[in-house]
């Protein structure tokens, strides 16, 4: 299977399914972009419960700017906070120890265009999964696609209502489960047999 979908931020276990069962992965890379959308945020599991972690990005007069044209606001020190949310969430979990020198140069270097931190984040995910998701992204812009599986409302969590196989989650016994978070819940919580358990998802 083809499937064509958006790079987004840290992405939801949705996408990651979509994409470990695919034979071909296409980026969207020539939308313009749409905000309250996975592109510049991600949801993980708390103390609290559920948790938004979102990037700020530099206002455009441009009222249809393109995604990739899109530029991170670093005058807030957003990556000091999203890590140390990720620390308050997952420390605990089997894996966030084994995964966190890997994953924190991402809250380390600043990054001028939210696409690149996204492809940057994609291959250091895939590193962790121990997967290799080959992609290639798109020239133009459809609004109809024919020649792959159109998974980009995946980037959209209102239109993405995928409920995955329940896991082992840190705070599951104070707020039970909650399903189709940021992959690094289930990275955290299930190490390197997060590859096995995408393969049986079915989305």
């Amino acid at each position: 299977m083809d499937i064509l979908l958006h790079p987004t931020y840290f992405p939801s276990i949705s996408h990651y399914v979509a994409m470990a069962q695919a034979e071909n992965i296409v980026f969207e890379t020539e939308d313009n972009f749409q905000k309250q959308t996975n592109r510049n945020r991600m949801y993980i599991y708390s103390p609290n419960g559920l948790q938004m972690l979102n990037i700020p990005v530099k206002h455009s007069k441009d009222k249809h700017q393109k995604f990739k044209d899109v530029k991170i606001e670093n005058a807030f020190d957003w990556q000091k906070n999203h890590f140390k949310s990720l620390e308050a969430a997952y420390r605990t979990s089997p894996f966030f120890e084994y995964f966190e020198d890997d994953l924190r140069p991402v809250f380390e270097k600043q990054h001028s265009f939210m696409l690149d931190l996204n492809l940057e984040i994609f291959e250091i995910l895939n590193d962790c999964l121990g997967i290799d998701l080959p992609y290639s992204r798109t020239e133009e812009y459809f609004h109809e696609v024919t020649a792959q599986t159109d998974f980009r409302y995946l980037a959209n969590g209102k239109k993405d209502t995928f409920i995955n196989e329940a896991y082992t989650q840190v705070f599951d016994e104070k707020h039970n489960f909650i399903p189709n978070l940021s992959i690094l819940d289930l990275l955290f919580n299930e190490g390197r047999h997060a590859n096995e358990y995408l393969l049986k998802q079915k989305l």
